[in-house]
This record gives structure tokens, C-alpha cells and sequence, in this order.
């Protein structure tokens, strides 16, 4: 059912081979449906002036962003990506390791970790909250690792739950956690400068064949 490091098979480097990215062939309702739920979840934070909540979702999913990019970066170029998704399991890959349901939850979870933190949001609370955060996603990547339809995919052998709860996840929830307490200023020019720089990335990479 688990699975914890990627077995260099050919399977998993046949499956990684039959992606195709931004293909509508499995696309559906659920892809609106899921918009329409996240697109009211932020607005209702607006209309409660949770600003901080906004800043933290916003601080997280932009972290994502820059991971996915990378992700698909390193799969131009060394032929393989670090993770990535089946057609099977969605139906609508954005890039070579995200689909939309996934890329729409990481829209959502820095709200959720940022939500959990004691109302003393004191340095250790908010580690301890990122670490746990961290940890918990790292073993549902390892369950979706293990289904049948091959929800997660991992090809390199170096590449499996330990590393993403360490390079991957204890970041996005740092972001998460700490970045709502910076100050005006500083989380100002952190949520422009990471923003800016996602979609520069975006903007270039895909109609050059990249990504």
C-alpha cells in the first residue's frame, strides 16, 4: 500500500513516458467544480479580512509553483522528472508533476497548516507545525505512490518519502507558517518577488518547449 523510494523500474519509467501534459483527453466537470470550491473558500477569507490566511495559502502555493517548474525542468533534461502523476488518476496535468486536483489542494493547504497553528503563533509553534504539516504529506504521497493507478510516481531510486518531507515539504509549510508574521513590507515584496518570478518562469519556459 505504501511506498517509500522509487524503484528505477521500467514501469515506472513506461508510465512516466505515457503522460501527457495539458491534454484534455480525461478532462470533466470536476476540473469547475473544483475551481468553483476554492475560488469560494479564498473569497469568503476576503470578505472576513483574514489576510493573514490569505498571505499564507498564497506564500505556499507560489513555493509549489517553483517546485512543479523545477521538477519539470529536471525532467527536460535529464529525461525523468523527480514525481509525477498519471493520466489515470486526473484529468488535467498542468505540468510534468502536478495535475489540477493536486495543484488546486496546494492552493488551499498553507490556509489549512497556518489555521492549525495555537493562537500563539510563538517560532517552535510554528516549526513544530510545519514539520508535522510536512510530515503528514509526506506519507499520503507515499500512499498515493502505492495505488493502482499509480496516483504518484517516483522513478529514481534517490527519490521517495524521506527526501520529500525534507527538501519539499518542510519548505512549503515554513512558507506557510512563517511568512503571515513577517512584516507588511517584507511579506509584501516576498509574495510579489516569488509571484513575479513563478510567472516569468511559466511565461517562458512553456512556449520554449521546456516545460
Amino acid at each position: 500500500m505504501f511506498v517509500f523510494w522509487g524503484d528505477g523500474s521500467e514501469e515506472a519509467k513506461n508510465l512516466v513516458d505515457a503522460v501527457i501534459v495539458r491534454s484534455t483527453e480525461n478532462f470533466n466537470w470536476t476540473f469547475i467544480f473544483i475551481l468553483c470550491v476554492v475560488f469560494y473558500v479564498y473569497w469568503s477569507e476576503i470578505q472576513k479580512k483574514n489576510y493573514d490566511v490569505i498571505v499564507a495559502a498564497l506564500a505556499l502555493y507560489g513555493v509549489h509553483w517553483l517546485y512543479e517548474i523545477g521538477n519539470a525542468v529536471i525532467a527536460h533534461f535529464f529525461g525523468y522528472p523527480l514525481w509525477t502523476v498519471s493520466n489515470a488518476s486526473t484529468t488535467f496535468i498542468l505540468l510534468i508533476g502536478v495535475c489540477w486536483e493536486l495543484s488546486m489542494m496546494f492552493s488551499l493547504a498553507g490556509m489549512i497548516s497556518f489555521k492549525m497553528l495555537p493562537e500563539k503563533r510563538t517560532f517552535k509553534n510554528k516549526l513544530l507545525g510545519a514539520l508535522s504539516m510536512a510530515l503528514l504529506f509526506a506519507l499520503v504521497e507515499s500512499f498515493l505512490a502505492g495505488t493502482s493507478n499509480h496516483s504518484f510516481i517516483w522513478v529514481y531510486k534517490l527519490w521517495g518519502v524521506l527526501p520529500v518531507f525534507v527538501t519539499t515539504y518542510i519548505p512549503f509549510f515554513l512558507a506557510s507558517n512563517f511568512v503571515p508574521d513577517l512584516k507588511p513590507a517584507v511579506r509584501k515584496r516576498f509574495l510579489i518577488g516569488l509571484w513575479s518570478l513563478v510567472a516569468i518562469l511559466l511565461i517562458t519556459l512553456i512556449p520554449a518547449g521546456i516545460i
